[in-house]
């Protein structure tokens, strides 16, 4: 499952998310200008990585149960991420004051993939990731009660925006509309948790974040896989290894986006990933998104990109006014 447009694995702790170049002199606005050119590529890269794990995981739907395809990813995330942080920065990579918010994340992190993928199991991988993008909708929402924040109008207008464009998408009572489309939305909520759960310990360490949410996402996921068992094959072990590849290699490509340019900067090519679910999902299933499918995006990317933009300024204006600046 591809992360919706800032909020990535780690992309939400603004330890890593509100890293940027700084601001360039006369000397350095080339190098700055060269990390922005990186961080794009390897943005839009990243959905080309995030596409590829999402058509894999709904071809292995096909002989798997759902819980089991997402417990193979994690299987294969786990492997690669825990012993990569414990190299970087040791035992005290695992270390956290806020043990409970880290597993209330890893938890809605891992409730977020089961949906996603039993929602990829019925739906066009297209529809799915349309639909999965709602998620700063429900940021915005939720961060009212939890963190205490101010939505202004535009902000909510452009979550009506997104709120149409799901509508649009999943086409309720029409002749098109299927309750598997409820599941993405489910996933989205449940990223919007995680997001909130990251920005109320943005204090911690995102190499801990991380690790903490593939081993509590992998022990969770054991914990039910049995119930629900069919043995792979060596082939759909393959096809596993591949997935779990793709989605690590993307969350890692992001990371490293993020920490060559503003999250501002970053997070609107995320959208990108629509256009290669898309391309890869005609390409292996023989589908093509419908005209609503396509409109719906749109409209929903064209949300995100607002909301996007309006936290920036709020960011912006919350580092002005606790530096003393004021606007004129």
């Amino acid at each position: 499952m591809s992360p919706p447009p800032s909020v990535s694995a780690t992309a939400d702790c603004p330890s890593i998310a509100e890293r940027g170049p700084a601001i360039p002199t006369a000397r350095g606005a080339a190098p700055a200008q060269d990390a922005t050119f990186a961080a794009i590529g390897l943005a839009v890269l990243a959905t080309v990585f995030f596409a590829m794990g999402d058509v894999t995981a709904k071809f292995l739907t096909g002989t798997l149960p759902a819980i089991e395809v997402t417990w193979l990813r994690y299987v294969v995330f786990c492997l690669v991420v825990v012993p990569t942080v414990f190299a970087a920065r040791g035992a005290k990579a695992m270390h956290t004051p806020r043990l409970r918010l880290q597993i209330i994340r890893a938890l809605a992190v891992a409730g977020s993939a089961v949906l996603f993928i039993l929602g990829l199991g019925h739906l066009q991988v297209a529809e799915a990731t349309a639909i999965n993008f709602i998620s700063p909708i429900f940021i915005t929402a939720l961060s009212i009660p939890l963190l205490g924040e101010k939505v202004g109008i535009r902000r909510w207008a452009a979550a009506a925006a997104g709120f149409l464009g799901v509508m649009l998408v999943v086409q309720p009572g029409g002749s098109a509309f299927q309750m598997a489309a409820l599941l993405p939305i489910g996933a989205a909520l449940a990223w919007a948790v995680a997001a909130i759960a990251t920005r109320l310990m943005s204090s911690e360490k995102p190499e801990a974040t991380l690790a903490w949410s593939a081993v509590i996402g992998l022990i969770v996921l054991t914990a039910f896989v049995p119930f629900n068992w069919r043995t792979p094959t060596a082939g759909e072990i393959g096809l596993a290894v591949l997935m779990g590849a793709c989605s690590t290699l993307g969350h890692w490509l992001i990371i490293l986006a993020y920490r060559k340019a503003a999250a501002s900067t970053v997070a609107p090519f995320s959208y990108v990933q629509l256009l290669f679910a898309g391309l890869l999902g005609f390409a292996v299933f023989g589908t093509v998104p419908g005209a609503m499918t396509l409109v719906g995006g749109i409209v929903i990317a064209g949300s995100g990109l607002y909301t996007a933009h309006r936290e920036h300024i709020r960011a912006r204006e919350a580092r002005l006014a606790a530096a003393g600046i004021r606007r004129a």
